[in-house]
């Protein structure tokens, strides 16, 4: 058995499914879990390997940073933001922007105004929302998965952008971390670096080129089949 950890936002549908293929006799078990509370899971042993939104503290841990994520502002639809493409976080001076307390973003400057409060979580914070109360700036894949009917989000060029990354504790890397790496790092099966290359013993032999038979007298035997030449009349 093998537990991946994941944040809400990331999918691990497709490294699961290379997982499944690869080893069949090795379930893989999903546990989600706060962005917050993921490098805990991972220091207690609650989970092998894990996805999670950097920075982290890393003490501990060994780090593979996979991707970047856009930051979007989500806005009610009928709002002014929702009339452009992308905008800038100057655009947003004016106006009041929630900071949840589980924000995955590292901002060294918030944009706009502190809302009057801050909610526990990002979807509390999509809810006031759309309660029309203030604006949520939030990595592109946690728009999508609080989505609703009544919000939309636009790019934010200049904002802090969030990474994310896969973890796992340095003193607990098993071989079937290393797997799970491979699997993420796009190895094949046969990979040098993966865990089980064939071997040797699997390759088909080599035919050896045979010698050929000498007879006796030190010379060459006569394939069968030849006639000897006798000798020529003088």
């Amino acid at each position: 058995m093998f537990r991946l950890a994941y944040v809400p936002g990331v999918t691990p549908a497709k490294w699961v499914n290379v997982w499944t293929e690869r080893m069949p006799s090795v379930p893989i078990i999903l546990v989600e879990v706060a962005a917050a509370e993921v490098v805990r899971l991972l220091r207690d042993g609650g989970a092998d390997a894990g996805f999670v939104r950097l920075p982290v503290d890393r003490d501990g841990l060994s780090v593979i940073p996979l991707y970047v994520e856009t930051t979007v502002v989500v806005v009610p639809k009928d709002h002014a933001v929702a009339a452009a493409d992308e905008v800038t976080t100057a655009d947003l001076t004016d106006d009041e922007v929630f900071h949840p307390l589980d924000d995955t973003i590292d901002w060294t400057a918030r944009p706009g105004l502190p809302a009057f409060s801050r909610p526990p979580t990002t979807a509390d914070a999509v809810e006031l929302v759309a309660a029309g109360t203030g604006l949520l700036l939030v990595p592109q894949s946690l728009a999508r998965l609080h989505h609703r009917r009544d919000l939309t989000y636009r790019p934010v060029t200049d904002a802090p952008q969030s990474q994310v990354a896969l973890a796992w504790p340095t003193d607990a890397t098993t071989d079937l971390v290393e797997d799970f790496i491979g699997v993420v790092r796009g190895r094949t099966v046969n990979s040098s670096r993966g865990r089980t290359p064939a071997s040797s013993a699997e390759k088909p032999a080599q035919r050896q080129p045979q010698k050929p038979v000498q007879n006796g007298s030190g010379r060459r035997a006569v394939p069968a089949g030849r006639k000897k030449k006798g000798n020529r009349p003088r």
